[in-house]
């Protein structure tokens, strides 16, 4: 091209594989997203001026612009419908994450039945992972086979779109990503450059045809998408599938969405029968008891617009080494951490001297600072072999000075747990009207919920 009068210089650019920003040389480690190696020789740049051209429809008014053609579309599985707002919206491409064995080829099985008997309409599952013969055996034993499933086992792009112009499917399944490849763009399956590409062209069919697409991702060792960070940001939906590989239950968790809330949560328990939802989950992260038991706290987090019940046990035993172990599983480390800083400090107990392990129940994860004061208060029992009230459950944040300091929502949290029998609840002052069922206890720090519950030697 030519810029004012002469030719511009081409110039070799640099894009991380991460995060996509782009740098003018070679650095090691990028300064954007700060991870090492990522920095990759994009290609050569020019500098191009834009002519204006005709557009493809004129622009009008936002009020004259049909929505009945966006409207959301139910899958058939109403806890995945809880997760993306509604359901699949024509040309919504969603990009469903997990770890191997989790379950997201039974559940995606699931929707391509449920779309075929529901709508009447012909869905596309494409599997690049396995035959066709694997996917039928699974389809068999979950009993979702139905004359307009259509299934084919490609990892070429081109055969794909070949499949969808045969068929016009009203969903594409395609699992996984990774393994598509486009023969016009180079690299090996599964990397950087085919993964951009590859789902860069989905997008672009999603949208031009109205077709809703749904594509398995794998996540790494921490549990993060795989691939480029730019796929994330190519996508309308990122759903994240969870679960222990030791219990049967499954959270698909939105991270980002759209057309409907990102922090909503769906369950699921996988059976040998297939995937089906759980509406009402809060009972399978207790161990119901009648008598009281040391080391153990009831606290409610609130996942999306849904209260559910989860139980912290702890563990206090004394030890020799110079260094105690802190063992943590299902909740953050860091607020584990500081829960027992508060405790020595604020609550003047002594824990420097112990071991302290913490866990939650179902393989369900804690994250949410309400659930600080359960935590400090199952260690207390545990270390002072003082057991809490079966019957009662705690919700407050914990601050650095001793204070409770309230959670949103406490009174919806009390609602669910006084449905499921709890009658009594240990918050922070100031916590809003509470349910007339529960009887609250209100301590304005560590020390007096400490002393409340006679948890002090």
């Amino acid at each position: 091209m030519v810029k004012n009068g002469r030719a511009a210089k081409a110039t070799t650019t640099y894009r991380c594989a991460e995060c996509g920003h782009e740098v003018s040389k070679w650095v090691g480690r990028c300064p954007e997203c700060q991870a090492w190696g990522t920095v990759e020789e994009r290609g050569v740049s020019r500098a191009t001026r834009i002519v204006a051209g005709a557009p493809s429809s004129p622009a009008r008014p936002i009020g004259e612009v049909d929505v009945e053609s966006a409207r959301a579309r139910r899958t058939g599985v109403a806890e995945l419908d809880r997760v993306l707002g509604g359901g699949l919206v024509p040309g919504a491409v969603v990009l469903l994450a997990g770890e191997p064995g989790v379950g997201k080829s039974t559940l995606l099985l699931e929707v391509a039945y449920q779309w075929a008997v529901k709508g009447a309409v012909p869905s596309l599952y494409i599997t690049g992972e396995e035959s066709a013969g694997q996917v039928r055996l699974r389809a068999e034993r979950t009993g979702n086979i139905h004359g307009m499933m259509y299934l084919a086992a490609e990892s070429d792009l081109a055969a794909v779109f070949g499949h969808v112009e045969a068929v016009r499917p009203g969903v594409l399944i395609v699992d996984s990503v990774q393994t598509m490849s486009s023969p016009e763009v180079d690299g090996t399956p599964g990397g950087v450059t085919q993964v951009r590409a590859v789902t860069a062209s989905l997008v672009s069919l999603a949208k031009e045809r109205g077709l809703p697409i749904v594509l398995v991702g794998h996540v790494t060792k921490d549990g993060s998408v795989a691939g480029p960070r730019v796929l994330e940001h190519l996508v309308d939906v990122v759903l994240q599938f969870e679960g222990d590989r030791h219990s049967s239950l499954r959270l698909v968790r939105g991270i980002k969405n759209r057309y409907g809330p990102a922090d909503e949560v769906g369950c699921f328990e996988l059976r040998d029968d297939g995937i089906v939802g759980v509406a009402d989950p809060s009972g399978l992260f207790l161990n119901r008891r009648e008598q009281d038991v040391t080391g153990t706290a009831v606290t409610v987090v609130v996942e999306g617009k849904r209260p559910m019940l989860g139980e912290v046990q702890a563990l206090v035993a004394p030890t020799n080494l110079p260094s105690p172990r802190r063992a943590v599983s299902g909740l953050d480390s860091a607020r584990v951490a500081m829960a027992l800083a508060v405790l020595e400090k604020r609550g003047r107990m002594s824990l420097h001297n112990k071991d302290v392990f913490t866990a939650t129940v179902g393989g369900m994860r804690l994250v949410e600072p309400a659930v600080d004061l359960a935590v400090a208060l199952a260690v207390a029992s545990a270390a002072t072999d003082q057991p809490l009230p079966h019957d009662l459950v705690v919700v407050g944040e914990v601050g650095l000075s001793g204070e409770l300091r309230r959670v949103n929502g406490v009174g919806r949290r009390l609602t669910e747990a006084a449905r499921l029998g709890y009658t009594k609840a240990l918050v922070p002052p100031d916590a809003g009207p509470l349910p007339p069922e529960t009887r609250a206890l209100v301590a304005h720090d560590l020390m007096e919920a400490l002393q409340l519950l006679k948890l002090k030697k």
